[in-house]
Formats: structure tokens, C-alpha cells, sequence
């Protein structure tokens, strides 16, 4: 069996190291530096907008409209099929299986994740001179666990963890990790306690009980738990939203200091609560009518900046944190494909579970109507912002981050990113390196089957390979046949994993 060894790896991707030398805007004049809104989604398929999937049943006029003034990306992937760590690697550019959560995503009361002292896309931005602000799902873990408090079982992330006090100041959060102004609620939409806090504060705390709602009707779930007394599920939504616009106006003021906005939307994930008047809007639902719901609030934003005037200098970046739950029983009701026709759903080692929307106006630098086909994951986010201003990433930041820019300015020659790391909602690993993708296990590694592991058969295979030239919807195992494909991506999975770091450094 081939190694590849640290000097082999770093060698072959050598060449990347010169997109630090593409276009980006002078260091000196700060106000022609773009203003960067980052909306990221919850759950949201490659197969819900109609720019992606022409046969789609949801209406999505705003995030189509973007589309066709921007750049749409067909091969773009989270680094996680779920939640907490598909976050955390947009806002610091490095897998999240390198930090202790290794299965599953934190809970409300689990403690920040983010290790001090961490660089994020954030503090990158702010010491550059941007003003840096967060709204919506953070879904990373606030405060730290209190040293009296009883280990409790945390089923979302399968282990023990202390729970934080909403009582008390919450040290750290995401001011600690650069952000100047945050105010959100503390993880999905269906995990108590219900609740805004606002930088290191909550805004008004969870006196009052609900109690858990369960199916039916599919996707009407929730946990259950304090929650404060103006707290709304269904109000959430407009009320991050407005939220957000507020900001963008009052940054208008500052013409001279651009800004960059995180707005993380904690939809369509359940509970599927649209309001009165995007009911109906859909063919598909209850989820359906909730994404066109996600799509107004998207063109709440996209208005805001135009209201401003800073539509030529602002960059918006629209994609989701994974695939969509869209499951089986959901297909037989109605004819929409939310994960397109890609293999799996949410949590799933198959594309369907990591396989993205993700589009990126900029006017003036993407041609509009681009498509982008080449290969892409969401920890690339913070190496491409770093070029987009001029700034040179340390060693010990952004491990696998990788820029993205001359893909978005259609001046790269080459790949950008020829592999990417896959990770599934129980721990599986998979890696793609162009057109070959290898499971290390057998099973979605998610919810499409159980997700504890699969034995194999006697002789038979120990994983999934497919060839996504001839096959890009994974239905046909050559695991056995290629075993030489098999060693070379084993290998290279394994040195990524043990050299702690995926980029050229």
C-alpha cells in the first residue's frame, strides 16, 4: 500500500499557494473594501430553489433573482451533514472532527466550542477594520460549563456535558470570537431554552414552560422546556430578520468602515412553522411553504442593501449549513425532491447529506449568470475572504481553507480544492478527490438507515467507493474492484487527519 507522506501531500497542492497573489482590494483605502453578508440556512436543499432544481414545487424568486445577478455553485459541500460543525467550519475555515465533537452537534446548554484564542472569519475581518456583526442560530455552545454543575446526557451529540447557566453572563460567545454586536438564540429553532440573548446577555429570560409537540404533522416538533414569555416560534424568523435589516441601515451611516453580517436563519429546520401568509405558497407543505418563508426573509435583506445604496459594494454569499430532512414518506406525499437527485438526506455520508445550494453576487468582480462547477466546501469561506482583503492567513489558522477567488473572478486555470473530507452524523469519514468518493463504512452514516454502524459481510466490502464521473448518485459500490483507488484515498484521509491541517501552509 502506497503512503503518502506530509512532504508528497503538501508538494501536490504547492501550487495553490500562488492565489495569495490574485486580485485583491488595497489595504490602504478601506472604503472600496466590500461590505460581506454571509446568510447561511438551516437544512435548506440543493433541490428547494429553482435555479438548482428546475422541477422544484417551493417558489424562490429571491434566491433565483441572486442567482442570476451572481455566481451559483453546483459541486459545493459542508464539511458536516449536520449542524454544529458545518458552523463551525464556515467561521474558522478547519473541520470540526479536529476539535472534541466528533458524532452528532451540541445541544442549547452545551459549552462554546470554539477554542480561545481561535482566529475566525470574524477577528480576521474586524482587525482589518470591519465592523463585525451576528444575527440569528449560533448553535456553537455560550459560556463555560459551571465547575458544580451534574454531567448530563446530551442525546444530540451522544456524550456527557455540563450545561451552561442562561443566568449568568455567557463567557465566552461570540463576542470573544470577533464579532462586535451579536443577538440571536442559542441553537435550532427546537431546543430549549427558547430564547434571544444578545452578546453576553439574555434579553429576557425563559420563566415560562412549554411542552414538547411531537409529529403529526411532520415537521411540528419541538422540545420541551423554559421559554420566555414574548418568545414566539413562528415570530422568530421576522424577528431575526428585521433584526438584520436594522443593522444593514444603521452600517449605512458609516460608509467609510465596511461591515460584515452573519445572518444565520434557523430554517426550514423543524419545526416547519410558516406564517399565515406564506401558507399555500408551495407545493410541497408545510416544509415548502417554510422555505418560501426563508426566501422572503432573503429578500428582505437583498432590499436592504439596495434601499442603502451599497449594492455594488457588497458581496452576499446565500447557502445552507447541510442537506435538507427530507425523508422517504415526504417523497411519496408530494413530488418535490428537496435534495435534488442526489443520494441521502441531512446527516448522510451521501451527497444528499452534504451536497449545497450556494450562490455569491458581487457586482462588478462575478459575472452575472455564472455557474460554477468546480469543487468547493464551506471551510473555504474565511481563505477567500482573507484574499478577497488583502490579508495573509497564519499557520495556525484556517487549517482547511482553501481560496476560492479565482473560481468566483473565472480567472483559476486549475482546481482550487481537488479533495474535500465528508462527515456523517455518527463519525463516518468519507473523502472525494475528483470524481472518486470513498465511505469508510457501509450505511448513509446518518438517518437514512440506522445510523450505529454496519457490519459488513463475509467477503464482502468494508466501505463504499463510487466513480461520480459515471455514477454521481452513488447506487453502485466498486469498493472491491478498485482497491489501489481505495489504499490512495485511505491514505490520504488518513494524512489530512493526522497532519491536523489540509491547505498549503
Amino acid at each position: 500500500m502506497h503512503q503518502v507522506n506530509r512532504r508528497e501531500f503538501c508538494s501536490g497542492l504547492a501550487a495553490l499557494s500562488a492565489v495569495s497573489n490574485l486580485p485583491a482590494l488595497a489595504k490602504t483605502d478601506r472604503s472600496q473594501k466590500p461590505n460581506i453578508i454571509f446568510v447561511i440556512c438551516d437544512d435548506l436543499g440543493w433541490g428547494d430553489l429553482g435555479c438548482y432544481n428546475s422541477r422544484s414545487a417551493i417558489p424562490t424568486p429571491n434566491a433565483n433573482r441572486l442567482a442570476s445577478q451572481g455566481m451559483r455553485w453546483t459541486d459545493m459541500h459542508s464539511s458536516s451533514a449536520v449542524c454544529t460543525p458545518a458552523r463551525y467550519s464556515v467561521l474558522t475555515g478547519r473541520y470540526c472532527w479536529r476539535t472534541d465533537l466528533k458524532t452528532g452537534v451540541l445541544n442549547s446548554y452545551s459549552a462554546d466550542l470554539i477554542e480561545p484564542e481561535r482566529m475566525t472569519v470574524a477577528s480576521m475581518l474586524k482587525a482589518d477594520g470591519y465592523y463585525a456583526a451576528g444575527v440569528g442560530k449560533w448553535h456553537l455552545g455560550l459560556g463555560s460549563a459551571s465547575a458544580n454543575a451534574t454531567p448530563e446526557w446530551n442525546k444530540y451529540a451522544n456524550r456527557y456535558e455540563k450545561p451552561i447557566d442562561f443566568s449568568k453572563p455567557l463567557r465566552p460567545n461570540p463576542i470573544d470570537h470577533g464579532f462586535d454586536y451579536y443577538f440571536g438564540i442559542p441553537a435550532s429553532l427546537n431546543m430549549a431554552p427558547y430564547l434571544y440573548f444578545e452578546n453576553d446577555h439574555v434579553v429576557e429570560p425563559a420563566t415560562k414552560f412549554i411542552q414538547e409537540q411531537k409529529e403529526p404533522p411532520r415537521g411540528v416538533i419541538w422540545d420541551s422546556g423554559p421559554i420566555a414569555p414574548d418568545f414566539e416560534i413562528d415570530q422568530v424568523l421576522p424577528t431575526l430578520t428585521r433584526k438584520a435589516v436594522s443593522i444593514i441601515h444603521d452600517r449605512s451611516a458609516s460608509p467609510d468602515q465596511p461591515f460584515f453580517l452573519y445572518f444565520a436563519l434557523p430554517s426550514p429546520h423543524e419545526p416547519w412553522v410558516p406564517l399565515p401568509e406564506y401558507k399555500g405558497k408551495s407545493k410541497a407543505g408545510r416544509y415548502g411553504d417554510f422555505v418560501v418563508e426563508v426566501d422572503d426573509m432573503l429578500g428582505k435583506v437583498m432590499a436592504a442593501v439596495s434601499e442603502c445604496g451599497m449594492e455594488d459594494n457588497t458581496l452576499i454569499i446565500f447557502t445552507t449549513d447541510h442537506g435538507a430532512d427530507w425523508r422517504l414518506a415526504d417523497m411519496c406525499q408530494y413530488e418535490h425532491r428537496a435534495n435534488a437527485n442526489w443520494r441521502g438526506e441531512k446527516a448522510d455520508i451521501w451527497d444528499g447529506g452534504h451536497r449545497i445550494p450556494f450562490i455569491v453576487r458581487w457586482p462588478g468582480h462575478i459575472p452575472a449568470g455564472s455557474v460554477a462547477n468546480e469543487l468547493g466546501c464551506t471551510s473555504d469561506f474565511m481563505a477567500t475572504t482573507a484574499a478577497i482583503i488583502g490579508t495573509k492567513l497564519p499557520p495556525d489558522a484556517a487549517e482547511d481553507s482553501l481560496n476560492q477567488l479565482p473560481v468566483l473572478l473565472k480567472q483559476s486555470k486549475t482546481p482550487i480544492r481537488t479533495s474535500v473530507v465528508h462527515h456523517a452524523w455518527d463519525g463516518m469519514f468519507g473523502i472525494r478527490e475528483g470524481n472518486w468518493k470513498l465511505a469508510m463504512g457501509l450505511g448513509s452514516g446518518g438517518w437514512s438507515s440506522e445510523p450505529e454502524h454496519v457490519d459488513p459481510m463475509p467477503g464482502g466490502p468494508k466501505g463504499q467507493l463510487y466513480n461520480l464521473a459515471i455514477d454521481p448518485y452513488e447506487m453502485d459500490n466498486v469498493y472491491q474492484e478498485n482497491p489501489e483507488i481505495v489504499a490512495k484515498l485511505t491514505n490520504l484521509l488518513e494524512t489530512i487527519q493526522h497532519q491536523g491541517y489540509s491547505r498549503p501552509i
